[in-house]
């Protein structure tokens, strides 16, 4: 009963910024909002989310993001500027494209594709793990995560109402623009299984971009309608807690290395 109070009130939430707000600008901000939020208040207080733009060391930087969810303890600087928030790309755990209909299009491409290409824009950034200290003991640096790319929506207003049109829009995105999970409050909530899917187990950007170079789709599951918040929340928690757990430490000395300064390692 809880579960299914918390759904009927996040689908109602959702349902109305579409139905009252007019501007579409607003619209979209208004559902970007909904969602934050709610990740806000259900997600443990180690994760981050905010909208934002990721950057690396080499100065390089992603399409605006609708949804990032981040860490802000490895990751001790965050730019802010004008309302936006600038994220190392080492600090990032998972990003999302948030857009009322699953079924519609902007910039006049399928909804489902240009989240693909906003996710791609963030995996293709550099990243830099450091050598980290864990009860007195220091550790080489640990192998870069995946980062989870997916796609939140209200509706599904695809003309055939059943999984096969979304299978096969999310079919056509491999490699850095795969999408591996998303939720459509009233549809219902997907994972894309993909082979393989174990975590990253090579250090180094080569061995990270190689690994979304090399897997493929194998299966996409969905739930119930009336359970497609909770199932998206629980899957995404999984993978937090217990797939990453924590993400690789950042390589500060890398971000120094774009203006000519030098960490003191010895102090």
């Amino acid at each position: 009963m809880l579960f299914a109070g918390l759904q009927n009130q996040m689908v109602a939430q959702l349902n109305t910024n579409r139905e009252f707000i007019e501007h579409p600008g607003s619209k979209g901000d208004s559902l970007e909002n909904a969602w934050i939020d709610w990740l806000r208040n259900y997600l443990p207080n180690r994760y981050s989310v905010d909208k934002a733009i990721v950057i690396d060391n080499d100065g390089n930087t992603s399409h605006q993001i609708d949804i990032v969810i981040y860490d802000n303890w490895f990751t001790p600087f965050i730019f802010s500027q004008n309302g936006f928030h600038y994220i190392p790309a080492e600090g990032v755990y998972a990003v999302f494209e948030v857009k009322p209909d699953i079924g519609g299009t902007s910039d006049g491409k399928p909804n489902i594709q240009y989240a693909a290409e906003k996710i791609e824009s963030v995996r293709l950034l550099k990243r830099e793990a450091a050598s980290f200290i864990n009860g007195g003991i220091k550790f080489p640096p640990r192998p870069l995560t995946k980062i989870v790319g997916g796609i939140l929506c209200n509706t599904n207003s695809f003309t055939h109402k059943n999984n096969n049109t979304i299978i096969s829009h999310l079919k056509d995105n491999s490699g850095l623009k795969s999408i591996d999970m998303g939720c459509v409050a009233d549809y219902g909530s997907f994972f894309v299984n993909y082979e393989p899917n174990e975590e990253i187990n090579v250090a180094g950007q080569d061995a990270y971009l190689d690994f979304y170079k090399n897997r493929i789709y194998k299966e996409i599951k969905f739930s119930k309608t009336e359970n497609s918040l909770v199932t998206f929340f629980m899957q995404l928690t999984r993978y937090l807690q217990q797939a990453i757990g924590t993400i690789p430490a950042i390589n500060l000395q890398s971000y120094l290395d774009e203006i000519g300064e030098q960490i003191d390692e010895q102090i």
